[in-house]
């Protein structure tokens, strides 16, 4: 399961980002096409949280989906797969969509002194 790796590296980037503060709440873009599973995400992210500022922290995914553009007619074609084929019939395929994985948007506790 490569997402317990995945998950590792985002609670380190975030944790560093975050500077000691809490975390509240973490969203992520995850595409549809990049092979990694959100619900393995999840599981892992309780897990890879223990012990650091984002423990009890909110993950919210976005999933993105995948969409190509035909290189021979430029038509934009939604994807299920990370492959297939335009109306036109040619299978010459650029990815627009669909192979992310960021780190949206990351909310931090406020400490009111």
């Amino acid at each position: 399961m490569h997402e317990l790796g995945i998950t590792q590296n985002i609670v380190a980037i975030v944790s560093e980002y975050a500077n000691g503060m809490k975390v509240r709440r973490v969203l992520l873009e995850i595409g549809k096409l990049s092979a990694i599973m959100p619900d393995a995400v999840r599981f892992c992210f309780d897990i890879c949280t223990q012990g650091t500022v984002l423990e009890g922290a909110n993950l919210d995914i976005l999933e993105i989906s995948g969409l190509a553009k035909c290189r021979q007619c430029g038509t934009e074609i939604p994807l299920e797969k990370p492959f297939g084929s335009c109306k036109c019939g040619s299978v010459r395929l650029d990815l627009v969509a669909g192979e992310e994985l960021k780190i949206k948007e990351i909310e931090l506790e406020e400490v009111c002194v």
